[in-house]
């Protein structure tokens, strides 16, 4: 993201330490390491949430295409029932003619 080099960071680093002066900078560093830090630690706690998120989405999916599977062989059976009964009723009457 950022193509710092060392030139880079010492440049930096030495007007920090005019800008700031020398007993500022190390409390001024140490505030910016801890907030790094909890920036790292919210990130996490995000990802986490949303993967946790997506799984509970994906389990739902998943029960609702099982649901839709279990219906459809539902309907399947009932009309396959149907029309064995259809044929066994057509065939009675044909005994019966």
């Amino acid at each position: 993201m950022f193509d710092i080099g060392m030139q880079e960071l010492i440049i930096i680093f030495i007007v920090a330490l005019l800008v700031f002066g020398p007993k500022k900078l190390p409390e001024l560093g140490n505030t910016f390491g801890k907030g790094i830090a909890g920036l790292k630690r919210a990130m996490a706690g995000i990802k986490e949430q949303v993967e946790s998120e997506t799984q509970v989405v994906g389990e739902q999916i998943s029960f609702t295409d099982d649901a839709s599977k279990k219906e459809e062989e539902m309907k399947e059976s009932a009309e396959n029932t149907k029309s064995a009964g259809d044929k066994n009723d057509k065939a009675e009457e044909k005994k019966e003619s």
